[in-house]
């Protein structure tokens, strides 16, 4: 018996050994900016004022509810015990308790106040869009995206999922290039379908509906790819129209701007707004 019990007691500490492990592990892999990681179980790191908004949410909700859970728990353990037909031979005939009542209406509604008030916050950072420094559309096709740039020399670009860059499936030919610490107002659109414009590392995520524009913001923080997908089944191809932004500094942008120009030429015109506002 004393051998058993070392035995379970070595193989609960390898598991919570190897319990540590894997968490540091994927602690490790979510570290990665940008884009998804192997074994990533946490949130992609955060690149915007939004999303650090979200993660604080999520951590908040999180320990809501394992305290929730723990106190249910407590509970149900108390009542196996305590109120078993061996403990309790002559069961309790109480069928009221007022203070009990009020409890358990009022708890759960000030829980529920409680998460509505950043829950609020957190939707209203998301739907209301600050001044826009650059305004950029984006048009979902099946399958890949076109970008235009209206306050930088109105050209447009398509951006192709790239079979030879890396990460796999979601390197592309042609990158969205935004400045950084910017406010970025993208104007969202489908061209056929219903797709879905998504970043997970700026906390976007908005449907691409044709026939309607809808808009959305970030603001990138950091400097480097940042990568997302299409969220919404949209084809046979969905699963390969990446969405690809390289955030650089403010001067590298600007040389982006003059080579994009050449680069991407178009005449016509456009029937998307600017960061500022129509023209007279």
């Amino acid at each position: 018996m004393r051998m058993s019990m070392g035995r379970v007691g070595r193989d609960l500490l390898g598991l919570a050994v190897a319990g540590l492990t894997w968490a540091a592990g994927g602690a490790a892999f979510a570290a990665e900016l940008g884009q998804p990681a192997p074994w990533e179980w946490t949130l992609q790191q955060s690149a915007s004022p939004v999303m650090d908004n979200i993660v604080w949410f999520h951590n908040f909700l999180f320990v809501l509810i394992t305290l929730i859970t723990l106190f249910v728990l407590v509970l149900l353990v108390m009542v196996v015990v305590k109120f078993n037909a061996k403990a309790n031979p002559v069961p309790s005939r109480t069928t009221h308790n007022t203070l009990i009542e009020v409890a358990w209406t009022l708890i759960p509604v000030l829980i529920l106040v409680g998460i509505s008030v950043p829950s609020f916050r957190l939707l209203f950072l998301e739907l209301d869009v600050p001044k826009a420094d650059i305004t950029i559309k984006a048009t979902g096709k099946q399958w890949y995206w076109s970008y235009a740039y209206p306050d930088n020399g109105k050209f447009e670009f398509d951006s192709l999922m790239a079979q030879d860059k890396q990460p796999r499936l979601l390197g592309v030919d042609n990158e969205m290039v935004v400045p950084v610490n910017k406010v970025i107002r993208v104007q969202v659109t489908g061209a056929d379908v219903i797709h879905a414009f998504a970043l997970p590392a700026f906390g976007v995520k908005i449907d691409a509906i044709p026939g309607r524009l809808n808009e959305t913001w970030f603001k990138a923080t950091k400097t480097g790819m940042f990568y997302g997908q299409c969220s919404e089944l949209c084809g046979k191809d969905h699963a390969f129209m990446p969405i690809a932004i390289r955030v650089v500094d403010d001067n590298e942008f600007a040389s982006w701007v003059e080579t994009a120009k050449k680069k991407f030429a178009s005449g016509g015109t456009s029937t998307y707004a600017s960061a500022a506002g129509p023209t007279q």
